[in-house]
């Protein structure tokens, strides 16, 4: 199971159509405490979290889910590919980081 979280519902649309054949359960959301719950509820294999969401951001929502379960494996997914929030990312510990100009990396990260 995959957990996409976007506030942006074409983004999660194109997310979805690009995975959907490496693993068919898909759930979504559009915010860090959709995030937050629907991880909680599903324990998906993966997490999809765009990094900047209102009114919870996918940093703030991923070192949440990391807290309460390490085991987590979360993937940032952001159109901002900065240094300091690709290592704000890293350094909560979510596994990788994939800019939305390369979403094909998805595949090969979910396999």
């Amino acid at each position: 199971m995959i957990l996409i979280a976007d506030d942006n519902s074409q983004v999660r649309r194109m997310i979805r159509d690009l995975i959907e054949d490496i693993d068919s359960q898909i759930i979504e959301c559009e915010d860090g405490d959709g995030a937050i719950d629907a991880y909680e509820r599903h324990h998906p294999d993966f997490v999809l979290m765009d990094v900047h969401m209102t009114p919870v951001d996918g940093l703030t929502a991923s070192k949440e889910i990391l807290r309460r379960y390490p085991e987590a494996k979360i993937i940032a997914v952001t159109q901002y590919h900065d240094t300091r929030t690709r290592q704000a990312a890293m350094a909560l510990g979510v596994c990788a980081f994939v800019g939305k100009d390369d979403l094909m990396s998805l595949r090969s990260l979910l396999r």
